[in-house]
């Protein structure tokens, strides 16, 4: 009678909980038995190792064999645990040195023939390693995935004989390859949007205070492309939120790009996607949209097209930061620290507000059309710009230089900069206690501030969120103190909110 232990890791959202894998081979018919949750391809993973340990040339004792996953009450799924299962199987037969299995884990999905097939979600496990100071070993095509972590000890391997030739001191495994550590950048350039000063200019402000923004206007006035420029001025990642960001990516179903891992993500789901699209789910909790964009931007092109339900779920993590996506039998916890853009048409037909008088849409057709927008949600935007069709545009393709995303790029990391060292968090996450600490007003600013909230019906979080727009833009100026000019720009960023309010007090 024999007992084995193996180190192994569960994936549970963008976590992944200790897993320890023990083996019993005792008297009995012969047969395998398996406890502790384990989920359909779990369970298969009997057949799978009996078949890879007799072709890799092992011997399977005639006996009762049993095997647990502890802890007990925690739901297993996937082909992870057949590396540790074939191990523990090997060991408690004395057919390998168990020496190692106390300083290393293993992951990873066996062939019938002996070989090693990658699985997803390494990154996180690779990482949990790294943590409690553990070696690993992965399968071969998922050892670029576990170098992002930068553990020291860290191998990739090609079959479970080449495992157990290492184990037992007769062969040896290549440690995984480091990953790249370059930044991609975004290869479109606002020097390719001509005019929209203030929509530029509004942009700038999105991007050093990760304040979400609203555009408004007719078709084909540059509201996608001023959005897709976004993520080419924002600051680079630092390597912690790279992790993060990658670590979501490698539990999704598309899994990690490794070209582009230190790239911030730019995610446009249709207006169409379901809510569960957005926010994630499934029998086994997958991200949705919103996670897939943590530390990068989410762009909601023809915002009112969306379902209301659909917007209504993003309200949540907007403040949070994260999503939690609960089934019966478990839940998981996704980060979801995005910046929102959106961009929308003023009216049904798209040509409100046109100087050339085609649109006939009557004010009933527009209230309604913008509000399908809940006032909750638009509270949550801080920028609301409108994006006009600017006159003469052959001539300024001709004589207007505009500037390019680097040269914006380099005063929005300055602000950015300004702003971790004030708090350690960018403008727009600061809390009420530090609005009231870091964007304190003189008396006669505070008053106006009043005066203009009083006037266009504004909540105290609208008020809020003018104050931390009012301190990005005193950053871009690197001005300590808030000025009256920094309040007025910031009030002029909420035209939409205040449009909306004097609508509904017309009719």
């Amino acid at each position: 009678m024999s007992l084995a232990r193996v180190n192994s890791r569960a994936g549970v959202g963008v976590r992944a909980p200790e897993v320890i894998v023990e083996v019993h081979v005792g008297g009995g018919l012969p047969r395998i038995s398996m406890v502790g949750l384990p989920e359909t391809a779990v369970r298969e993973a009997k057949d799978r190792v009996k078949a890879a340990l007799l072709n890799a040339g092992f011997k399977i004792p005639p006996s009762h064999i049993t095997i647990s996953l502890t802890p007990a009450d925690l739901p297993k799924s996937g082909g992870r645990f057949d590396l540790p299962i074939a191990l523990g199987i090997l060991a408690a037969t004395a057919q390998v040195d168990d020496t190692r299995f106390g300083n290393f884990e293993f992951i990873g999905e066996l062939s019938l023939g002996g070989g090693l097939n990658p699985v997803p979600g390494v990154l996180p496990v690779a990482l949990a390693a790294k943590h409690c100071s553990r070696g690993l070993v992965v399968p071969v095509p998922n050892g670029a995935e576990a170098a992002l972590a930068r553990g020291n000890n860290h191998y990739g391997a090609g079959s479970l004989l080449s495992v157990v030739s290492w184990l037992n001191g007769h062969g040896r495994l290549d440690k995984v390859n480091k990953g790249s550590n370059v930044e991609s950048i975004h290869n479109r350039d606002l020097r390719d949007v001509y005019g929209q000063l203030q929509a530029r200019r509004a942009l700038e402000v999105a991007a050093a205070g990760m304040h979400n923004i609203l555009f408004s206007g007719p078709p084909g006035t540059g509201k996608t492309m001023l959005a897709s420029r976004l993520p080419g001025i924002l600051p680079p990642m630092t390597e912690r939120e790279a992790l993060d960001t990658a670590a979501v990516a490698s539990v999704s179903q598309r899994g990690l790009d490794l070209n582009h891992w230190r790239t911030r993500s730019f995610r446009a789901p249709h207006h169409t996607a379901s809510s569960a699209a957005l926010v994630g789910g499934g029998a086994r909790p997958r991200p949705g949209e919103i996670s897939l964009a943590h530390h990068g931007v989410l762009f909601l092109d023809e915002l009112p097209e969306f379902n209301r339900n659909v917007l209504e779920v993003l309200r949540e993590p907007m403040e949070s930061g994260k999503i939690t996506i609960s089934r019966a039998g478990s839940y998981a916890e996704f980060p979801a620290r995005f910046q929102l853009v959106a961009a929308m048409n003023p009216c049904p037909c798209g040509y409100a507000g046109d100087k050339s008088g085609r649109c006939m849409c009557t004010a009933d057709q527009v209230q309604c059309y913008r509000g399908k927008i809940s006032g909750p949600l638009l509270d949550r935007i801080d920028l609301h710009i409108d994006v006009l069709q600017p006159t003469g545009m052959l001539n300024r393709q001709k004589n207007e230089t505009p500037e390019s995303s680097s040269v914006v790029r380099k005063r929005v990391i300055a602000a950015r900069k300004r702003q971790l060292l004030r708090k350690g968090r960018p403008n727009a996450q600061l809390d009420s206690s530090d609005v009231r600490r870091f964007c304190a007003l003189n008396d006669s600013d505070r008053d106006f501030l009043e005066g203009a909230v009083e006037l266009t019906g504004l909540s105290t979080r609208a008020c809020h969120r003018i104050l931390k727009v009012s301190r990005t833009i005193a950053d871009l100026d690197d001005t300590h103190q808030i000025t009256r000019t920094h309040l007025a720009e910031a009030l002029s960023y909420r035209g939409f909110d205040c449009c909306m309010i004097k609508t509904k007090a017309s009719r």
